[in-house]
């Protein structure tokens, strides 16, 4: 089976999945969903357990104790079998998204008309959720939208930044200084929030910035544009955060908007961002170039057609399934999860296209990356240390 089919066929079991796990009845009892950039989302939803009538029987015996250990073990035991689907997922839809997206490029060099399409196929996917109830749909007033605006930008400057430095050099580099964003978010926090944090999270942004540093100066397929792209990412992804802090913490913002819904309003908004900001840059030039590209006879109308969707199917899809991973685990493992898939994203993608990688950019690579995830374990303890 290709990669093609096995991604489709993953895509529709994330689906089913993850529509049912945001469905009222998915979720156990007191149970919280990580929300978008910080901004909490609690999804607590009430089962009832319902007692056979010979319970007091068992109970007399022992029976009862034996029973509910049995039914607890089975339920750790599902529990951990579904987190490990979820990371799976995550990963699998993440590696599948920076393949077909660098595949996209190559074969048509129209980033914002590429992130426009990416964008939009998220629609796709979560219409059909509020149309069939699968998942409440949010209902939201002008002023809400007028909140979330700022957001949905800063949300659209993430995404095609990222297009950008994916199309300009290669996807290790591209990932390479996504990990430097720690920085780019604690000097946001310290400007527009006044937050000072500890010297130990300080310290840690130094290997991230030296492994960056490194990495670039000795990254064979460094370029210029990859660089100001995935930083124009970074600025944008802390910036979002920032702003979903100032804007959102503490506040009503219309009905049923939990994390996943969240991230559906925004997706909706970059889209109707993307369109006309696409039309001003590249205007309609993506047809031409998507004609060509068929005619050179390395694609077909269709096989292309579907490489574009492909893109953007994994692309929602690895969002969606974070939130259901990330929610579900500690900070540490939720911290080491996210070193790790960068890690694999890009042992896969110098696989894939056979990038060359020289022994300075990858010492460099790993100097930062581990810098990340010191970040994020310094971050974990100061906010444990404030919550004690």
């Amino acid at each position: 089976m290709s990669i093609t089919k096995k991604v489709v066929l993953l895509a529709l079991a994330a689906s089913s999945a993850s529509a049912f796990a945001f469905s009222p009845r998915a979720a156990s009892v007191g149970s919280t969903t990580k929300a978008f950039n910080g901004v909490p989302s609690s999804v607590s939803n009430q089962f009832a357990r319902n007692v056979p009538s010979s319970s007091t029987s068992l109970a007399v015996s022992g029976g009862a104790a034996a029973v509910e250990e049995e039914a607890d073990a089975g339920s750790d035991l599902g529990e951990t079998l579904k987190v490990g689907s979820y990371f799976a997922l995550w990963y699998l839809f993440n590696i599948g998204y920076n393949i077909y997206n660098k595949q996209a490029l190559n074969a048509v060099a129209f980033p914002w008309s590429i992130a426009t399409i990416q964008m939009a196929t998220g629609i796709l996917y979560f219409v059909p959720l509020w149309l069939t109830g699968l998942r409440k749909a949010p209902k939201l007033s002008l002023a809400d939208l007028k909140t979330l605006l700022p957001i949905a930008l800063c949300h659209t400057g993430v995404h095609i930044g990222a297009v950008i430095a994916l199309g300009a050099g290669a996807v290790s580099f591209a990932h390479i200084v996504k990990a430097s964003e720690p920085v780019v978010t604690c000097a946001a926090n310290a400007l527009l929030l006044g937050e000072v944090l500890p010297l130990k999270v300080y310290a840690t942004l130094l290997p991230i910035i030296g492994g960056v540093a490194v990495a670039s100066m000795k990254e064979l397929s460094f370029t210029v544009l990859a660089l100001a792209a995935a930083m124009l990412s970074n600025v944008s992804s802390s910036l979002r955060g920032v702003l979903s802090k100032k804007t959102m913490s503490g506040k009503q913002i219309g009905e049923n908007l939990d994390a996943q819904n969240l991230y559906a309003v925004l997706t909706a908004m970059s889209t109707l961002l993307l369109v006309p900001t696409t039309l001003a840059i590249e205007g309609t030039g993506f047809l031409p170039a998507f004609r060509a590209a068929v005619a050179g006879g390395s694609f077909t109308n269709k096989s292309l057609s579907t490489l574009m969707l492909l893109s953007g199917a994994t692309y929602y899809l690895y969002n969606e399934v974070a939130f259901l991973a990330l929610g579900k685990v500690n900070p540490v493992t939720h911290a080491v999860g996210n070193t790790v898939k960068r890690v694999v994203i890009i042992v896969a993608s110098v696989i894939a296209f056979k990038t060359p990688m020289s022994t300075g950019s990858i010492i460099g690579s790993s100097i930062a990356i581990a810098g990340t995830l010191l970040y994020s374990l310094a971050m974990n303890s100061v906010k444990k240390e404030k919550k004690d």
